[in-house]
């Protein structure tokens, strides 16, 4: 999450599932999913409510702004931007507006992916373009009110936009944003254009030139200037991005989709921002395909999801440049995002990637909402809630919600449990 946040230290209420609507599954719509994770709740474990925004988005990123009143969540195919109050009434989040005209007011980005907070803005970044709907895309800056600010175009040869080219690669693609403040520091990755998205799993694997349309680049920006910087080459697609936010720890992770990789982004001795491959992921040639991952609050572990083989991974990143492998364990039938609570003894899984690349229905445990708790040894299954048999669709993107973030209890007497 976005260090300009408050951050929750105590046990979360709420799990907020972004989810994609599916068809033949309930309404087929999109809608936000509130899950009741409070162990000392008459609910706990249950959806307690659920919030459909009208037709098929491809719902797949959501964000909450700095001071976490207002969750965006997007949608990677109509390019609509949904926004929640979530302060109003945490339990029971409200649609409070609707951007309908991002492609026109950013000038041309397409597939809104991460929002993510900023001090009064929000930065969403964008996957594709409408010119044709490639890789090519920027990112776009927003008020917490939803107005339009600017779009930020990700440099590419010919335009690099002051950046220095670290390697071979300027692909201008785009995909998540972190950024480390007290180094005025932004880093960005890179994936695929609305081609490629849209496009079904093995149709696409099939095709040697859609496979030659993947990003290869992150990009280290001025994160006040909005300058990018220094463009690096890291290939096979890099996806969620995870800075370490220790006081003396300038590095970031991020993982390669294609390459089955992790990769550092590191400050040199010279004080030169690099890129460099640490792990591998599972055995690339079978494909694991990794997706989300998450770092520990205190730096020492990170989480890594493979969504093809269902699997999760810890890594001890103590040594940043050298992560070694802790443990593997099988989550589901396929696996994507993964969120740790703040302290790191509770984590949940969702199972959706994208509509044209999920496996099928009728498989076993494919889609999903779990929650495990960590004792640092084990993970321990404590539920799973089936979005299929509760008629849900595909879970994805998921934040946490707290009664005391807005200084409210919960309505109703808990029991201990």
């Amino acid at each position: 999450m976005s260090p300009y946040m408050a951050k929750i230290v105590g046990q979360e209420d709420f799990v907020y599932v972004w989810t994609l609507g599916m068809p033949g599954v309930g309404d087929e719509q999109d809608k936000l999913v509130t899950v009741d994770v409070n162990p000392r709740s008459g609910t706990y474990g249950q959806v307690v409510d659920v919030h459909s925004v009208g037709g098929r988005n491809e719902a797949h990123h959501s964000g909450f702004t700095d001071d976490r009143r207002y969750l965006w969540a997007s949608g990677l195919d109509t390019s609509r931007i949904f926004i929640f109050d979530v302060h109003s009434d945490p339990a029971k989040p409200r649609l409070h507006k609707t951007i309908d005209d991002f492609v026109a007011q950013s000038g041309g980005v397409v597939g809104p992916h991460t929002s993510y907070a900023l001090p009064g803005r929000m930065l969403i970044t964008g996957l594709s373009n409408n010119r044709d709907h490639g890789g090519r895309t920027g990112m776009v800056e927003y008020t917490n009110g939803g107005d339009y600010v600017r779009t930020h175009w990700m440099p590419i040869d010919g335009d690099l936009r002051g950046a220095a080219k670290g390697g071979r690669f300027a692909d201008g693609y785009g995909y998540d944003v972190r950024v480390l403040p007290r180094r005025n520091l932004m880093v960005t990755s890179s994936f695929t254009g609305w081609n490629n998205y849209m496009m079904d799993l093995g149709q696409m694997m099939a095709d040697a030139e859609a496979m030659k349309r993947f990003g290869n680049t992150v990009i280290v920006w001025d994160l006040h200037a909005r300058q990018p910087k220094k463009v690096l080459d890291v290939p096979g697609a890099p996806l969620e991005i995870r800075c370490a936010w220790g006081a003396s720890h300038d590095y970031c992770f991020t993982s390669t989709a294609l390459t089955s990789e992790i990769w550092l982004i590191y400050e040199d001795e010279d004080g030169e921002w690099q890129a460099k491959a640490v792990a591998d992921i599972g055995d690339a040639s079978k494909i694991p395909l990794p997706v989300d991952i998450s770092i520990g609050a205190d730096d020492q572990v990170l989480w890594v999801n493979t969504w093809n083989d269902g699997k999760t991974r810890l890594y001890d990143i103590s040594d940043p440049h050298a992560p070694k492998q802790m443990l593997e364990q099988q989550i589901g039938e396929q696996v994507n995002m993964v969120s740790q609570s703040w302290d790191g003894k509770r984590l949940y899984f969702t199972s959706s990637l994208l509509s044209n690349w999920d496996k099928k229905a009728g498989e076993a445990d494919l889609q999903y909402f779990k929650l495990y708790t960590w004792d640092g040894e084990a993970l321990k299954h404590r539920f799973t809630l089936d979005f299929i048999a509760e008629g849900l669709g595909a879970p994805h993107q998921m934040r946490f919600g707290a009664y005391a973030l807005y200084g409210l209890s919960p309505p109703v007497k808990v029991a201990q449990r």
